[in-house]
């Protein structure tokens, strides 16, 4: 499904991604781990189109086609979708209408027809039900007041309703209690499917007992220096990354 080749990108005059290659296919959970400034979140940002983050050599694509040449709206069209790390407030723009928006964006952009607003809010109020959401939560202007916790929410809850392809899940667990962290990852499992994968980025084990990776990547210095299956990130948590960070230098 998603295939990445030599990836290079660079942040201004800092190269970020040095050579980074990963292929995740239909039906798989993948992790990366790895240590601060390894270049996670900068991967996610090259895959999602994000300005700033310029790619110099190598290739992404998704079913085969390359996401590269793709703006930032036809790639969330094509299914690929991002869970920030700290998702942004949007004052006075209700939660509510910016994901009606959103789905029907794309929708158009796939040539179908909207959804009708008995059918979406029917539809929300199942998914925030779901995950334990107060659905005047999704009134209000977007994360706008809310904690940790419910931003996170939130993020699952356009994921739940957008049905991505691909789902890029930035540290979900960031700023989460175990409650919050076990609804969230309900959430995350429920979308788990055959013709769907997920690439879920952490520094640590915990989200990993709730998400179950089919395979676990260790990114240092801007590539993948080890792969395995999930007892990796057993290994991690109890060694660190200083083995696998001294490889990559």
């Amino acid at each position: 499904m998603l295939s990445i080749k030599n990836l290079h990108a660079r942040v201004g005059d800092a190269e970020i991604l040095k050579g980074l290659s990963l292929d995740v296919p239909a039906g798989e959970v993948h992790a990366i781990m790895g240590p601060n400034g390894a270049g996670k979140s900068t991967l996610s940002y090259v895959l999602t189109g994000r300005d700033g983050y310029e790619v110099t050599e190598g290739s992404a694509t998704l079913d085969g086609e390359d996401l590269l040449a793709l703006d930032p709206s036809e790639r969330a069209a094509k299914g690929l979708f991002l869970s920030f790390q700290y998702p942004l407030e949007i004052p006075g723009v209700p939660a509510l209408t910016f994901i009606r928006t959103a789905l029907n964006s794309q929708r158009k952009a796939r040539g179908e027809g909207e959804v009708p607003a008995p059918e979406f809010l029917k539809r929300a109020r199942a998914t925030a039900a779901s995950l334990k959401m107060d659905f005047d939560m999704l009134r209000r202007g977007l994360n706008v007041g809310f904690s940790g916790g419910e931003k996170k929410r939130m993020e699952i809850f356009q994921m739940a309703m957008l049905s991505p392809r691909f789902l890029i899940l930035d540290e979900t667990d960031s700023g989460l209690d175990i409650d919050a962290l076990r609804i969230v990852s309900e959430g995350v499992n429920a979308m788990r499917a055959p013709d769907r994968a997920m690439l879920v980025i952490t520094h640590y084990q915990r989200l990993l007992d709730y998400v179950k990776p089919d395979k676990v990547h260790v990114l240092a210095g801007g590539r993948i220096v080890a792969s395995g299956g999930p007892e990796l990130a057993h290994e991690l948590e109890k060694s660190g990354y200083d083995k696998y960070a001294l490889e990559a230098a």
